[in-house]
This record gives C-alpha cells, structure tokens and sequence, in this order.
C-alpha cells in the first residue's frame, strides 16, 4: 500500500508533468478551480488548486473531503501512484471504476483532453 508522503509525492509530480506539458493538455489543465483527491485505503483527502497548468497548496487532511471541490477525484494510493507513473491509464482506472472523478460539465469537456 502507497504511503502517505508517496501519494504527496505523485501529486507533485502531476504537477510537473502537467507545468511542463504544452499544446492540447496545457489548455485543459489551464482551470483555475478547486481539486481533490480522497484516497479510500488511506482514508485521506489532498486537497489544492489547479491553477495555470500546476496544483498548487497541496494540503492532506484525515477522512473524506470536508468541502466539495470543483474537481473531485476518488481512488486508492496505489492507484494515484500507478497513474502518475504510467503504469495505469487513465482511461483505464476510469473505466474499471479504480478511479472516479467528479466535476462540472464544462470541466469535464475541458479535462477530457487530459485522457
């Protein structure tokens, strides 16, 4: 089972890859909107921002999220750190129901480049 620090880990490299990432997905990761990331195996929510392509104050909190974010993702520790790694698609988790994500419409449109 991924640790805690190994999950802060993977989001912070998303954020990297998303900084470092131009065309198509630096458009869909240009929101500026709320986002979090409650990992069931850890009962743990990392909540920050994804604002100009980066998650930025990424913060870890026990439980489910107390606030409900604009994008609301749901999965396992090891799940976060396979999809940051490549070694799980995203499509893939999504589709087999490791992964749901929660947001608007006009988000989801957006993020769907992402996949």
């Amino acid at each position: 089972m991924a640790t805690t620090e190994e999950c802060r880990t993977a989001l912070e490299q998303l954020s990297r890859n998303l900084a470092a990432a131009g065309g198509d997905i630096r458009k869909a990761a240009a929101l500026d909107r709320s986002l979090s990331c409650h990992l069931t195996d850890l009962d743990l929510t990392f909540t920050g921002r994804l604002a100009d392509g980066r998650l930025t104050g990424i913060t870890d909190a026990p439980g489910p999220p107390a606030d409900k974010a604009d994008i609301r993702l749901t999965t396992t520790g090891d799940d976060l750190v396979a999809l940051v790694d490549g070694r799980l698609s995203f499509p893939t988790a999504w589709a087999t129901g490791r992964l749901k994500l929660d947001a608007g419409f006009r988000d989801l449109l957006r993020l769907r480049t992402l996949l």
